[in-house]
């Protein structure tokens, strides 16, 4: 039963909060939390998690990391970028996505928050699905979200890492799922399907937008379209010899940051990717296996920004 606009589940929710507000903010015990909130520890035990599981409670550091600060300030210098984030690493967990998907998601908090309507563009894969997951909920009608890249397969399943469906339901804003699977058939068909008008009006959308992220995806035998069954083992040969070092949105490219001409890739539906030139476009990469897609797509100039963790920077600046 509803009351009104409040439901079982935004009741929950304001618990959560005044829950993870008493252990974070005040710093009450359990104990006194469940005492003020009138439920059993076990509940504000829940409480608290549920607060943090659904993001209502944020960590924020304070004090400015030198090191990082640094690395951020030489990547810029080096490669000309118009941002850099470089946020702390652990030392027994160097691909830890965790401090580069807060960073990423305060990147999109910050482009919400503002009454004038904004387009996000998002890639797919790991890296964003834990970015979105670090966006606070909100009420952004105003705002537009859209996918780079078709969320199907060519047998019609859907991939697992759809990052902008996830947003868009996160903070109420309109979305525009990219209306095409990642590869086409044939170079014919896919000059069939970018006639569609819903397809024109969602590169449209893709060009215009506010912010881009996407993440970049290593072209060894781990690599994401390979171990997610678009790319077989041969055109994974194929390309590894003609020198692929990353993708970005299943477009693969070399060390210079150039498209590779090869059968893949000329089947690609997903948006064109091209210099990041003035679009504020974003990588978010962490690990020593994506050091060399990122470094092609810096010398490439495919990404005009970096949110990258610190030992991954220090081996982009050391490699180059």
């Amino acid at each position: 039963m509803t009351v009104g606009r409040f439901t079982p589940e935004t009741t929950r929710l304001d618990d959560a909060a005044r829950a993870g507000w008493l252990y974070y903010v005040a710093g009450n015990t359990q104990d006194e939390i469940a005492r003020k909130l009138g439920v059993s520890r076990q509940s504000a035990q829940r409480l608290v998690a549920m607060a943090v599981s659904e993001r209502l409670v944020k960590v924020r550091l304070d004090h400015p990391i030198a090191r990082c600060m640094d690395l951020s300030q030489a990547i810029l210098d080096k490669f000309g970028l118009q941002f850099c984030e470089v946020v702390p690493s652990d030392p027994e967990a160097p691909n830890l996505m965790a401090g580069a998907a807060i960073a990423a998601g305060a990147e999109i908090e910050r482009t919400l928050k503002t009454d004038e309507e904004r387009i996000i563009a998002l890639g797919t894969g790991r890296a964003l699905k834990a970015t979105v997951e670090q966006v606070p909920r909100m009420h952004c009608p105003q705002h537009r979200v859209v996918s780079r890249l078709g969320n199907m397969m060519s047998d019609g399943s859907a991939t697992p890492y759809n990052a902008t469906i996830q947003l868009a339901e996160r903070i109420n804003a309109v979305q525009y799922p990219y209306p095409l699977p990642v590869l086409a058939n044939s170079r014919e068909e896919l000059g069939t399907l970018f006639g569609q008008e819903a397809v024109r009006n969602t590169l449209s959308l893709c060009e215009r937008a506010d912010l881009t992220l996407v993440g970049i995806g290593q072209m060894d035998s781990t690599a994401p379209l390979f171990v997610d069954g678009f790319l077989t083992r041969d055109e994974i040969d194929e390309v590894q010899a003609r020198g692929a070092a990353g993708e970005i949105t299943s477009w693969i490219y070399d060390d210079s940051g150039e498209i590779i001409d090869c059968a893949f890739n000329r089947r690609v539906a997903s948006a064109p990717l091209r210099p990041a030139c003035d679009q504020r476009f974003i990588g978010v990469a962490v690990g020593p296996s994506k050091v060399r897609g990122i470094m092609g797509a810096l010398r490439g100039r495919l990404i005009s920004g970096l949110i990258t963790s610190e030992s991954t920077a220090e081996a982009i600046l050391s490699a180059d």
